[in-house]
């Protein structure tokens, strides 16, 4: 049976959007799991995924060494889920994604720990204008060296019932008369399900060969039709107001200060480029995953949107 015979996993980061689903997944499929987190009291949830005893969570934090030499002792595979989509305080992208990437990668090594899964993303590329792209391919390649067994997932945008894209949009929908289409809203997007990457996860650690793999859906739309799409979805008519690219990085260079940033000067970088699959690297497909169609996925949890008068 599934990862009844792989001995513990470690995840790290699992207590975010994608972790807590690939956690929910290996647990489901038998594995004993230790989650490494930063703040393992706003995870406890997580217990609920597994047997008693299945799932041991651990405070760590992939910027030190100590802590996460200690929570790899006696794994035979690594997952690292843990990922930033801005910089605050410490959590910077080099020191997140790139430095740490390559610490875990090296302690793993140095622990004889060889399976090794690393959630990226599309777009990573060291010779990236994005400071988040080129973090990301720095930790790629740091644990594809180290590593002999390495699997590099790199995905779309994820989503799924607690994703911070639909969900985001959604809620700006109830409030806001207009939502804003930055470049006129043409970036292509490949959006894939959570559940469809924690599976690629699990199908790695059951054997699947070692290299990159990029994860999108079964459609491609450009960032308009996912904004008509979750309006249709959640019943509700917006004005769609292309902003250039221009605008919007003057308007990131203020709102880069808020405590959560809506926008930030690095991802006006990041919308230029379409997220999409290759055609030269290994998919869903080839971890013999049926993709899932993400209109039929959005019913499942959009609905609590509807309502409410229709403003256009």
């Amino acid at each position: 049976m599934a990862g009844t015979q792989k001995g513990l996993v470690v995840v790290f980061g699992g207590s975010g959007f994608v972790g807590r689903h690939i956690v929910r997944r290996l647990a489901k499929n038998g594995f004993k799991l230790r989650v490494v987190m930063r703040r393992p009291n706003e995870a406890l949830f997580l217990k609920t995924a597994g047997r008693t005893g299945q799932i041991e969570l651990v405070q760590g934090n992939i910027r030190d060494e100590t802590s996460s030499r200690a929570a790899l002792q006696g794994a035979s595979a690594v997952i690292n889920a843990v990922g930033i989509l801005y910089e605050t305080g410490p959590q910077k992208f080099d020191a997140v994604q790139s430095a740490g990437a390559a610490r875990l990668a090296t302690l793993a090594a140095e622990q004889g720990i060889d399976r090794f899964i690393q959630i990226s993303a599309i777009g990573a590329d060291a010779g990236s204008a994005s400071a988040y792209a080129r973090s990301k391919a720095e930790g790629e390649a740091a644990i594809l060296a180290a590593c002999t067994q390495a699997h590099v997932l790199r995905p779309s945008i994820v989503v799924g019932p607690e994703d911070d894209f639909f969900n985001r949009f959604a809620r700006m929908a109830q409030i806001a008369p207009a939502l804003p289409l930055i470049g006129s809203g043409l970036t292509r997007y490949q959006p894939v399900s959570v559940f469809d990457v924690a599976q690629a996860v699990a199908a790695c650690l059951d054997g699947a060969p070692s290299g990159i793999y990029e994860l999108g859906g079964p459609q491609v739309y450009t960032f308009r039709e996912l904004m008509e799409l979750m309006l249709n979805k959640i019943g509700k008519r917006r004005l769609l107001v292309p902003l250039p690219f221009a605008a919007a990085g003057m308007l990131a260079q203020f709102t880069r200060f808020l405590p959560t940033p809506p926008l930030t000067p690095d991802q006006v970088i990041l919308l230029r480029s379409d997220n999409v699959v290759g055609e030269n690297l290994p998919d869903l497909a080839a971890l013999g995953i049926e993709v899932t169609p993400i209109a039929a996925l959005l019913d499942s949890y959009l609905g609590r949107y509807r309502g409410g008068s229709k403003t256009v």
